[in-house]
């Protein structure tokens, strides 16, 4: 039956205005306008069909890609795109992409890196397209350890050139995506060496291939590292690994908006900050962290529009069986992952005004709040691509087996989506570049120095170290001032116990490798209080629409008091809660979910997600399940014959027993 709406009901049932939540959910009219505009545009478009991809070989695979992402530059440039439109049309296509590392790092770091002249030189050539670019920093041997790179550039004063190479196996630059088959050049990270000393790691701008035949110039050996996990998923992207033996680039060609090199071959740091390179890494997470709430969003979509349509047990005397929805072990599990996925999307947004205020004050040679930026921002893309990432794989368990078919789109969904939570800083390394700066925030607070931003709160170290929580009943949890001490009495007690431990040791870096766990512990504690915080003062404000702040009200509250019971050890061992308040938060937190259930459907069609971007049988709009579950399943070309290929060789001769054995 096309057109008829299985959901209806449910949508029926909605206490609140979706339009209105719809505007919430992209930031702003403008930018819902643009969001539903552009992935109209894209689904509706043959040339981005997608859902063959699991079925694909992977040259094929890859090839489709390439079609695609010229497909989308074509369009852009046809359809006079702006540069917002343009990167929401990359997003909606849907398909990691060479373009990804060329528009969301080559183009940045040289932005971010270049001197004036070199950003008229190649931003010009990067933004039309005529240069490719990726960003080759990750090695064979090294990837979160940044300053244990190989790769050496040695400056011959005589030519006036640096010299790239590759001086052993694990300095092959390994992993960067767009660089196994398409990048034309690179930015190359690599040990500056000049006049015998080694300066540390540089970036530089490299041209890898001939822009007239694609092949790799002199010196150079490029190819693709091979397949990686899930069917489809990154394997449209060419990862790629590179060896450089002896290769001369022009001086100019090192970014020199922080240290160049002289003609004499001089080493100086200009007086632009080094600091600086800081706000690319702040603004490149901050867009990871966006992403975690889309890609989070997409898969509690599915699994709540999959868990209204399926019935299992429970039909009284032959009638219908109940929804899966409506179980209490599926909302505690559901529910607390749509939560997250709002929590994630406003922190993102608050992300977005601090990586602002940061480049203004950096502008301005303010640095007062960097550190603590730089540690937010490391910290929130640990915790928001962590738990995206388990949060996909729980819901396609909460799909239960038709989860697993490709056609649910779960499996790629969180193939593509897992490796976020190593690139960009493997995330346990992240979290203790956290947990260092916590506890030298704690550290200086007997000196008198003010937290900033983020850890604020610890300036009130004296009071949250012996506050009491108030809590006498189930609905004082629904009071914001007394969930927030509670996440600040729990976060604080962590790293002051770190810091106190660590001080008995006569050596610090001993001490910090010996309580690598607890530290990991501790910064955890304090990026939960982040979200949660910026969830509530989202929630303070004034949000228009029918019922809107009410519903947004009830998630915030799930997703601090799911974290509560979750982490109820962190809370009690701190004593930040007593057991009997630890316990009628529960309490709370089950008439929570009553709460959110009619609304359920309402609230994940307000991520107003097309069927073409979801790509998921089972996350469909109308809820019509079953017949296209048929449809994709005689799609596969094991299909295509009815007898399969390989009767007549192999099970033929089992079944009538006519296995030819060997004689011995």
């Amino acid at each position: 039956m096309e057109g008829v709406d299985y959901l209806a009901d449910e949508r029926n049932k909605a206490e609140f205005s979706v339009d209105d939540m719809k505007i919430v959910w992209a930031g702003s009219r403008h930018a819902l306008e643009i969001s539903d505009r552009i992935s109209r545009l894209v689904a509706s478009d043959p040339a981005f069909r997608k859902d063959d991809r699991t079925r694909l070989p992977r040259k094929e695979l890859f090839k489709n890609t390439l079609r695609k992402a010229a497909h989308a530059w074509k369009r852009i440039i046809e359809l006079r795109l702006t540069e917002e439109e343009a990167s929401r049309l990359r997003f909606y296509v849907d398909e990691p992409a060479y373009t990804d590392l060329h528009w969301g790092m080559f183009i940045p770091a040289i932005k971010g890196q270049g001197t004036d002249e070199q950003q008229q030189k190649w931003l010009p050539l990067a933004q039309k397209m005529q240069i490719i670019g990726c960003y080759a920093q990750t090695e064979l041997g090294h990837g979160s350890n940044v300053q244990g790179l190989e790769t050496t550039a040695t400056f011959d004063p005589e030519t006036d050139e640096f010299v790239i190479n590759s001086p052993t196996l694990t300095s092959s630059k390994w992993w960067p995506g767009g660089l196994g088959k398409v990048s034309t050049h690179a930015v190359v990270y690599g040990r500056l060496i000049t006049e015998g000393k080694d300066h540390g790691v540089h970036g530089f701008i490299v041209q890898l291939r001939s822009l007239d035949d694609h092949s790799p110039l002199p010196g150079i050996t490029v190819g693709d590292i091979g397949m990686k996990f899930g069917n489809g998923a990154y394997n449209t992207m060419d990862n790629g690994f590179l060896r450089f033996d002896h290769v001369r680039i022009p001086r100019n060609h090192m970014l020199m908006r922080v240290s160049q090199v002289t003609r004499e071959g001089k080493y100086v740091k200009s007086d632009v900050p080094r600091q600086l390179v800081y706000g690319t890494m702040v603004y490149v997470r901050q867009q990871i962290v966006a992403d975690a709430s889309c890609a989070l969003s997409r898969a509690v979509c599915i699994a709540t529009r999959y868990s209204a349509v399926r019935r299992q047990f429970g039909s009284q005397n032959g009638g219908a069986e109940t929804q899966v929805i409506d179980y209490k072990t599926q909302q505690s599990r559901l529910f607390p992952l749509l939560a997250s996925a709002y929590a994630f999307r406003f922190v993102g947004e608050w992300l977005k005004w601090l990586y602002t205020d940061v480049m203004e004050r950096l502008q301005a040679s303010d640095f007062t709040t960097l550190p603590e930026a730089h540690a937010c921002t490391a910290g929130l893309k640990s915790l928001t691509t962590t738990v995206t990432a388990d949060a996909i794989e729980e819901c396609r368990k909460l799909c239960g087996g038709h989860g697993y078919l490709c056609s649910s789109g779960l499996p790629e969904l969180f193939a593509v989506y897992v490796p976020s939570c190593t690139y960009e800083g493997d995330n346990i390394v992240l979290l203790l570049q956290v947990a260092r700066f916590l506890v030298k925030t704690v550290s200086q607070l007997a000196s008198g120095k003010k937290p900033v931003g983020t850890t604020a709160y610890m300036g009130r170290a004296e009071h949250l170290l012996q506050c009491r929580c108030n809590v006498q009943s189930a609905g004082d949890w629904l009071k914001p001032n007394v969930v927030l001490e509670a996440f600040e009495a729990r976060a604080t007690r962590m790293s002051v116990t770190c810091a106190k431990n660590l001080s008995k040791f006569e050596n610090p870096e001993e001490g910090f490798s010996e309580l690598l766990a607890d530290l990991v512990e501790a910064a955890v504690a304090h990026c939960q209080l982040i979200v949660v915080s910026k969830f509530i003062e989202k929630v303070q404000q004034d949000i228009p629409g029918k019922g809107v702040k009410r519903q947004l009200e009830n998630l915030c509250y799930i997703y601090a008091l799911n974290l509560l019971h979750k982490h109820l050890g962190d809370f009690l061992s701190t004593s930040s809660i007593t057991p009997k308040q630890g316990a009628l938060a529960n309490e709370q937190l089950r008439s929570l979910y009553s709460q959110v259930r009619p609304n359920a459907i309402a609230l994940v069609d307000a991520f107003n997600y097309t069927d073409h971007f979801l790509s998921s049988t089972l996350g469909r709009y109308d809820g019509n399940v079953y017949p296209n579950l048929f449809e994709e399943a005689w799609k596969d070309p094991l299909n295509d014959s009815v007898v399969p290929e390989g009767y007549h060789e192999y099970i033929r001769p089992v079944l009538k027993q006519q296995l030819r054995t060997a004689r011995l």
